[in-house]
């Protein structure tokens, strides 16, 4: 399994120093993912609710802050050797499709083919309004097309499409990503809409554990979503073991109270990803949250030693 972290895109740690830290660190130790999360503005008032909390609140609210997450990945990529580099999640609609296929391509070249681009439609209305991005309500439509859009600018030798919200011909997309066909496109969300998207144009599916809407944060209810996806591909005579599977676990916690799953002790730790190991899931992205660079990476040093040595050996 490959094991990933992500790292801050707001407040005192967001700055090049401490990025730098965090990636050069989670490099040596052994991880194989790190994570950047999307939001360009951060609109003061929001009624859109947050979709992964109880409460669906949005704490990035409180600072307005938020580093913009392709720049950023590219950033990471040029100090990094070995790292996949994950879009998690990068918001479908927020930018237009055809400079996003070229910024994407891009960063899998200069990176030596380390990108995989995890992809969702967002959920905040007011972010939209403020980039003038397509409707909303129509985002999922949106976020299927943009997806069928990077594929033909990324395979294809004369691409063109004409849709409902992009359109190009006669155009010459070079250089091609390095992967092939192309970065493998990561489906976040846990919604049906969101399965049957990964179903039908995705890679690989990425839910996170805590949407109160759908909670996955129990073998038996994620083996149960994973059964409906195979469904859904099945429905589209595609073969269900082509959609490699993730999983967000953006609550972990090593020390304190056994609450839920992914909380405790190193031992209830090791046995929740075993457990996601006997439902197939390849890559577990994890939380090392803290006030400081040496915080966050003490908590991912100890993770490594305390859980993923004693798991592979």
């Amino acid at each position: 399994m490959d094991f990933g972290f992500g790292i801050p895109t707001r407040g005192p740690l967001a700055n090049f120093e401490s990025i730098s830290e965090i990636v050069t660190s989670g490099e040596k130790l052994g991880f194989g993912i790190v994570t950047v999360s999307d939001h360009v503005v951060v609109p003061r008032n929001i009624d859109s609710i947050y979709p992964y909390n109880e409460d669906g609140s949005f704490a990035g609210q409180d600072t307005g802050e938020c580093l913009e997450q392709l720049t950023t990945l590219m950033a990471i990529a040029a100090i990094t050797k070995n790292l996949k580099l994950l879009t998690s999640v990068m918001v479908l609609p927020h930018r237009n499709p055809v400079l996003t296929a070229k910024i994407l391509a891009t960063v899998d070249v200069l990176s030596n083919g380390r990108l995989n681009v995890g992809c969702g439609v967002g959920w905040m209305r007011e972010e939209f309004e403020a980039l003038d991005a397509p409707s909303f309500d129509e985002r999922g439509a949106v976020g299927s097309e943009y997806i069928e859009i990077f594929k033909e600018l990324w395979t294809k030798e004369d691409p063109a499409y004409e849709g409902n919200y992009a359109s190009f011909s006669d155009v010459s997309f070079l250089p091609k990503p390095i992967q092939n066909p192309h970065p493998p496109i990561w489906v976040g969300g846990e919604s049906s809409p969101a399965l049957r998207r990964a179903a039908e144009l995705g890679d690989c599916w990425y839910p996170i554990g805590t949407n109160p809407k759908f909670p996955l944060d129990s073998a038996d209810l994620l083996k149960k979503r994973i059964a409906r996806l195979h469904q859904y591909a099945e429905a589209t005579d595609r073969d269900p073991a082509t959609i490699d599977l993730a999983y967000s676990a953006n609550w972990f916690n090593m020390s304190g109270q056994r609450t839920r799953w992914f909380e405790g002790e190193s031992g209830q730790i090791q046995e929740d990803i075993r457990q996601l190991q006997d439902l197939g899931i390849n890559h577990l992205i994890l939380s090392f949250t803290g006030d400081s660079t040496s915080e966050i990476t003490d908590k991912m040093s100890s993770f490594i030693s305390e859980v993923e040595t004693p798991l592979r050996n």
